[in-house]
C-alpha cells in the first residue's frame, strides 16, 4: 500500500489481530502465567501486556499504537489524564537541580505544576514567550537544561511555536504538548521535536466522555518514561482507552468540521463591533499566521476573543448564550465557551495571567459540530444585547 492520508490511518490504526473491526475492552488487571519463570519474565519486561494492567492493558496497547502510527512515531504510551502525562513526562526526565525552559502561554494546569511541584522539588523553570524567535534557546543553560517545553497552539491565546526552531536546540529534550491540534492537525516530531504530547481526553476522544493523555516518540525514551510511569501510576482506563480508539475513527471528518466552523465563527467575530480581538491560526490577521499555514494541516476547532468591556461584558456573553455550553474542556460535539481567568487558569498568578495574555476580557470557544450557522446565531444575539 502506498502511504496512507492521516484520515486513513486514523481508520485502520490500533487493532489487533482479532478481525473485530470494534476494540475489545479487557477489563482485567492480572493475568495468569504459566510458572515462576514466566511471572519472573513478565516482572522485568517493558510495556508489554499480559502481566498485570498498571505495566499494560491490552485496550490502551491498542490506543498506544493507534497513536504512535498517528504521529509517525515508534511508540507511545497513555496516562489517565494529560496531566498525568505531562507530570510524569517531566518527572521522568528531570532531577532536582535540572532546569526547564517552558514558555509562558500554557494549559493552567502545566503552568501551576512547573511553578508548583516542580520548584518544590529543586527542578528549576524558566518561562518564556514561546512566540519570539530565538527565545527557548536564548534561555537554556548548557549543561543543566534537560527539557524545552512548548504547547503549539497554546492554550487559550493561540500562539504558535516553530518547531524546526524548537528541534534545532542540542542538548535538552523537546517536548511539544499537541492538544489542539491534534494529530491530524499537524506532526511535530516530523520536524525533529523529541516527544509530543495529548490530553486526548479533548480532540482525540471527542466526545466528553473518556479521560486520557498521550506521549509519542522514540521507543527508547517511551520505555524510560514508562519506567516511571508504573511507579507513578496515572494509569490509562481500558474502558477510556476504547473510548479513545473510537474517537480516532472519527477524528477526520470531525475535525474538518470543527475547523471550517471555527473559521467561520472567527471571521464572524472579528468583524463584529462587541469584539476587539480574535485569536485564531486560520485567520490572516493571526500574527504567526504564515508560520501555522507552514506546520499545520488544520487550524483546529479551539479560539478565543477579546470582548470589548472586560470582565463584566465577558459574564454576559457566558451567562447569555443559550445554545453555546459555558464548560471547561474543548475538543467535542458541542460548543463550549469558558473565561480563562476565572476557569483554565484561575491558578495562574494574575501578572503571569498577564504575560500570557489572559485578560479578564478574553473568552475560549471550543468548536462543536453544530450547524455553523446556528453556533454564529447564537453569538448574534447575545452580542447584540451588550
Amino acid at each position: 500500500m502506498p502511504k496512507q492520508q492521516p484520515e486513513t490511518t486514523a481508520i485502520t490504526s490500533g487493532r489487533d489481530d482479532s478481525g473485530a473491526l470494534s476494540p475489545t475492552i479487557w477489563t482485567s488487571t492480572t493475568w495468569q502465567s504459566s510458572g515462576l519463570e514466566e511471572t519472573s519474565k513478565a516482572a522485568v519486561s517493558v510495556h508489554q501486556t499480559g502481566n498485570y494492567a498498571r505495566y499494560s492493558n491490552p485496550s490502551v496497547r491498542e490506543f498506544e499504537r493507534a497513536i504512535a502510527e498517528l504521529e509517525d512515531a515508534e511508540d507511545a504510551l497513555a496516562f489517565g489524564s494529560g496531566m498525568g502525562a505531562i507530570s510524569s513526562i517531566i518527572l521522568a526526565l528531570c532531577s532536582t537541580g535540572d532546569h526547564i525552559v517552558a514558555q509562558s502561554q500554557l494549559y493552567g494546569g502545566t503552568v501551576a505544576f512547573l511553578n508548583g511541584p516542580c520548584k518544590r522539588l529543586g527542578i528549576d523553570v524558566t518561562f518564556v514567550d514561546g512566540a519570539k524567535p530565538g527565545a527557548f534557546a536564548a534561555a537554556v543553560k548548557p549543561g543543566k537544561t534537560m527539557m524545552v517545553l512548548a504547547e503549539s497552539p497554546s492554550n487559550p491565546q493561540m500562539g504558535i511555536v516553530d518547531f524546526s526552531e524548537l528541534a534545532a536546540i542540542k542538548g535538552p529534550y523537546t517536548v511539544v504538548d499537541s492538544t489542539l491540534a491534534t494529530p491530524l492537525g499537524q506532526n511535530p516530531l516530523a520536524h525533529g521535536v523529541s516527544l509530543v504530547v495529548h490530553s486526548a481526553t479533548k480532540g482525540i476522544a471527542g466526545h466528553n466522555d473518556a479521560t486520557l493523555g498521550v506521549v509519542a516518540g522514540e521507543k527508547d525514551l517511551i520505555d524510560a518514561i514508562w519506567s516511571y510511569s508504573v511507579l507513578h501510576g496515572a494509569t490509562a482506563s481500558p474502558y477510556d482507552a476504547v473510548n479513545g480508539l473510537r474517537g480516532i475513527r472519527t477524528l477526520g471528518v470531525r475535525l474538518a468540521h470543527q475547523c471550517n466552523s471555527a473559521m467561520e465563527l472567527a471571521k464572524y467575530l472579528a468583524s463584529h463591533k462587541a469584539i476587539s480581538a480574535v485569536h485564531y491560526p486560520g485567520l490572516s490577521s493571526h500574527p504567526q499566521h504564515a508560520l501555522a499555514e507552514k506546520q499545520m494541516r488544520q487550524f483546529g476547532s479551539l479560539l478565543s476573543c477579546e470582548v470589548a468591556g472586560g470582565k463584566d461584558a465577558a459574564r454576559k456573553v457566558v451567562d447569555g448564550v443559550k445554545l453555546i455550553c459555558p464548560a471547561v474542556s474543548l475538543g467535542g460535539p458541542e460548543t463550549l465557551i469558558c473565561h480563562p481567568a476565572s476557569s483554565t487558569h484561575v491558578g495562574v498568578l494574575p501578572e503571569d495571567q498577564v504575560t500570557a495574555g489572559i485578560t479578564q476580557g478574553l473568552l475560549r470557544v471550543s468548536v462543536g459540530l453544530e450547524s455553523t450557522a446556528d453556533v454564529i446565531a447564537d453569538f448574534q444575539q447575545v452580542l447584540a444585547s451588550l
